[in-house]
């Protein structure tokens, strides 16, 4: 009898270690797959996240639904992904801030972004727009730099504090030694609508956010934080403005960690046939995304040597959440 209690316990506890498995790994997926995304419905995330759950459904031969769970820039979800069970069905999209932002600069922050998931693979590279109201007295990064050394007192709109939004701006006035005050919201949209509302007069916003709205002239834009994007081909870059910057910002997907290999294989497959397609690429492209598929061990590579970088930057800046 001891012996059989002991070999139990062991069975149990390796059970308990092993990946959660419900199904045959050949036969994935047979059930529905859920994709948990971080970010309020109409956000960049969840937009790119909607337009692959449907190319990536098809290619499975399973639907893909959406759930948002959104807070604490992004890392709220991001906790919920890390913790579901392994089994192929939690998927989500992260972006810069919950994957390598948020080691930056969160002390105590509750998953760890490289072995807590597996890396499917990068969706593509994305830039941060500067914007502002169309009435802001600044139209470019040397026209805000004036506005500043008048002791004009200057406040930004971020969709959070240690988002890629905070980044950008504390980027710039480390590179400028401008001062501006830095006000976070809840979310993208409530930072889009109060930029319209006319409550704040300058924001960070991202691609897929800013670009209807600098197309159809509600707001302006100043500058690009990363490459110059396809779908607002005319705001010069930092880089160009004389700001030394010139980071990729990129979008990846991401499951829980220790996925069966054969199951991760066919989603990134998934992926990259999504990517691929004309459609798909002409809607990232119009969303500011430059598609740019990388596996998802390489992907996983960058993002380690990204949080070191970005370390640094945030112990400049002096950004961190207790």
């Amino acid at each position: 009898m001891m012996l059989r209690t002991v070999t139990l316990s062991f069975l149990a506890l390796l059970s308990a270690t092993l990946p959660s498995h419900a199904e045959d790994p050949a036969a994935y997926p047979t059930r529905k797959i859920r994709m948990l995304l971080p970010y309020a419905a109409g956000g960049g995330g969840d937009v790119i996240g909607r337009l692959l759950a449907d190319k990536m459904g098809k290619t499975l031969g399973q639907s893909i639904y959406i759930e948002n769970h959104t807070g604490a820039a992004g890392t709220l979800g991001t906790q919920m992904v890390a913790t579901s069970a392994n089994d192929g069905y939690t998927i989500t999209v992260g972006g810069m801030t919950t994957h390598v932002l948020a080691p930056a600069i969160y002390p105590k922050l509750p998953y760890d972004s490289i072995k807590d998931f597996t890396t499917i693979g990068r969706i593509g590279t994305s830039s941060i727009m500067l914007v502002a109201a169309k009435d802001f007295a600044a139209n470019d990064i040397k026209g805000l730099i004036a506005l500043a050394k008048k002791g004009e007192p200057i406040q930004y709109g971020s969709w959070g504090i240690g988002s890629t939004g905070q980044f950008c701006a504390e980027i710039l006035m480390q590179q400028t030694g401008i001062k501006m005050e830095h006000v976070p919201f809840n979310g993208i949209a409530k930072l889009a609508g109060d930029l319209l509302g006319g409550h704040i007069s300058l924001a960070t916003l991202d691609m897929a956010t800013a670009t209807p709205l600098v197309k159809d002239g509600s707001i302006k834009a100043l500058a690009a934080c990363g490459e110059r994007s396809p779908s607002l081909p005319d705001v010069a870059t930092y880089q160009e403005q004389g700001v030394p910057f010139d980071r990729s910002l990129s979008w990846a997907m991401y499951a829980p960690a220790r996925l069966a290999p054969p199951i991760a294989a066919k989603l990134s497959a998934a992926l990259k046939d999504a990517l691929g397609d004309a459609e798909v690429k002409e809607k990232l492209l119009g969303l500011g995304i430059t598609p740019q598929f990388v596996p998802g061990d390489e992907q996983r590579d960058i993002n380690a040597r990204d949080i070191a970088a970005w370390k640094q930057v945030a112990k400049d800046a002096g950004i961190e959440v207790k």
